[in-house]
């Protein structure tokens, strides 16, 4: 085993020689003291997902950044095969006790059996001026959400190319024009997002902080991962690292997540109205849902569970439009479902047609799932798209625009045609996104240049766009998964921070940041996340 571990290691320091070697010419895309610049100095204090809400800082020169700290966290334990055999079982069962859970595949719908949630052995490095960055512009997120949301024009000039050729993307935007014609019924918009990281490593060894995606329908593991820190502290304990374990961040995103709902929910003004959770038929995740709806039941707040089945069948409309079902006004509806086309039959979209035009608060209406494409994505990275919605606050722009890695546009013109060429003859630099949620979707090195070669001359390649790919650091570390032997493994770690708003007509009521979800997978994983099976629940030990 020492010599195992010892060999992973070695091909991690493989891995830095290759990558971060200056004299193979790679320039850094950004440094954190570039991002820095012009910000106050005041250090924020450890996030707990409950603070009021304040400028968004980003620490001024902070400590040197240990590339090796990075690499070597938990070397003395991982190379002990007797120490993680004892170990293993004893996080696991603390997982078990804690609430980390998921059912089955094979029974999704039933809690007699269950597995614990997939999740690492140790807490994995992440640098602690990084996480300190996302947390600070997670505000400037949640307004860029909320402004693009109500352009019109933004969206339908973005994604004309796109619903030509995608009919998912295509219905959805038809609903959000019918609803639009027709009156829109409630004021109040509820937004509950999470903004995805990953750390990029430069030619001289300093990360960048680099977004993935914004998450902007039904944005899981806010529970689960509420729960993870405390497995992770009783491990380090445990193994005698007491001091360590301290330095484990508090977390509840499903404590701020619920806070959200709750004040929408008031905001209704229906003491006798329900929340709805719009649930999928097939429920393996239901105990991180589960997690927020208690933090509701606490509030005294009524919670009821419906499919779009449910919906189409029960429920309808008054003459105020005001949302019935089983005979219960709606105020709130929780997505956690309706992200993916499998989500949707005939009768599933005339549901989501029919909840849109309620008056019931929608979480998220279905413009603001429209801002959560790729393709709005990419273009909110092009020079000046960011001034158009935050015209007056430059420090905003600047500080959303140094987290934006390489996107391109595949539209059928000369950029576009420029760009295939250049993926097609480097594959290996680029990733390649359709417009997808729920993991497992991408397109990497072989099959992005097969996929690219096929639709090349086709306006299908309009419904994808190409990132650059991000150069992650990888660690080591054990992924813990019901039925599968203990194997250590190089890992690559995403951070999510998740942030919660609520609209008033045109006054924001809510803009928080309220906690943040780490997960890991292993190097041989291109892509996909913990409920596609491939990533697990992990927590942040802060370097």
């Amino acid at each position: 085993m020492g010599a195992w571990a010892a060999g992973h290691m070695s091909s991690v320091f493989q891995w830095l020689h290759r990558n971060l070697n200056p004299r193979k010419g790679r320039g850094v895309l950004v440094s954190i003291s570039a991002l820095s610049r012009g910000c106050s100095s005041r250090r924020p204090s450890p996030p707990t997902g409950r603070e009021k809400w304040e400028d968004p800082v980003v620490p001024i020169n902070p400590q040197p950044f240990s590339v090796f700290a990075m690499t070597t966290l938990w070397k003395d334990i991982l190379q002990n095969v007797q120490l993680i055999q004892y170990v293993a079982p004893i996080a696991i069962d603390r997982a078990l006790l804690e609430g980390v859970l998921m059912r089955t595949k094979d029974d999704p719908n039933a809690s007699d059996v269950v597995n614990f949630a997939p999740f690492t052995l140790f807490p994995s490095p992440v640098s602690k001026s990084l996480l300190e960055q996302a947390y600070s512009i997670q505000q400037d997120f949640n307004l860029l959400v909320d402004k693009v949301s109500q352009d019109t024009e933004f969206l339908e000039c973005t994604l004309a190319s796109i619903i030509k050729v995608d009919d998912f993307t295509a219905q959805l935007f038809k609903i959000y024009k019918q609803v639009l014609d027709e009156g829109i019924a409630q004021s109040l918009v509820l937004g509950i997002n999470r903004s995805d990281y990953m750390f990029d490593y430069g030619a001289d060894g300093s990360p960048a902080l680099k977004q993935v995606e914004i998450n902007t329908i039904a944005a899981s593991f806010g529970g689960l991962t509420s729960r993870t820190t405390t497995v992770h502290r009783h491990v380090l304990n445990v193994l005698g690292k007491s001091k360590e374990a301290s330095k484990l961040l508090s977390n509840n995103p499903s404590n701020g997540i619920a806070m959200g709902i709750a004040k929408a929910w008031e905001l209704y003004g229906s003491d006798r109205a329900v929340v709805m959770f719009l649930v999928e038929e097939a429920q393996k995740n239901i105990f991180d849902q589960r997690c927020i709806e208690n933090e509701l039941w606490i509030r005294n707040i009524k919670v009821i569970r419906k499919s779009f089945k449910d919906v189409f069948e029960n429920a309808s409309l008054d003459s105020e439009k005001r949302l019935y079902i089983d005979g219960e006004e709606v105020a709130v509806v929780y997505y956690r479902e309706g992200y993916m086309p499998r989500s949707y039959n005939e009768q599933n979209w005339e549901a989501r047609l029919l909840l849109e035009k309620s008056k019931a608060v929608k979480c998220p209406d279905i413009a603001t799932q429209l801002v959560g494409t790729k393709k709005v994505q990419q273009e909110l990275s092009r020079p000046g798209v960011l001034e158009r919605f935050l015209p007056n606050e430059p420090e905003a722009v600047a500080r959303l625009r140094a987290t934006f890695t390489g996107l391109y546009s595949l539209e059928m013109d000369e950029e576009g045609d420029k760009m295939v060429a250049i993926a097609i003859a480097d594959p290996d630099r680029f990733v390649l996104k359709p417009q997808r949620e729920g993991g497992g979707n991408n397109l990497y090195g072989d099959e992005l240049k097969q996929v690219l070669e096929k639709i090349k001359d086709s306006s299908e390649r309009t419904s994808y766009i190409l990132m650059d790919k991000i150069k992650a650091l990888p660690t080591l570390n054990y992924l813990l998964r019901a039925h599968c032997p203990l194997k250590i493994s190089e890992c690559v770690s995403e951070l999510g921070i998740f942030g919660v708003y609520i609209r008033h007509g045109q006054k924001f009521v809510v803009n928080k940041h309220v906690g943040h979800l780490l997960r890991t997978k292993a190097m041989e994983h291109a892509d996909g996340g913990v409920a596609a099976g491939v990533a697990v629940l992990d927590t942040p030990y802060v370097i």
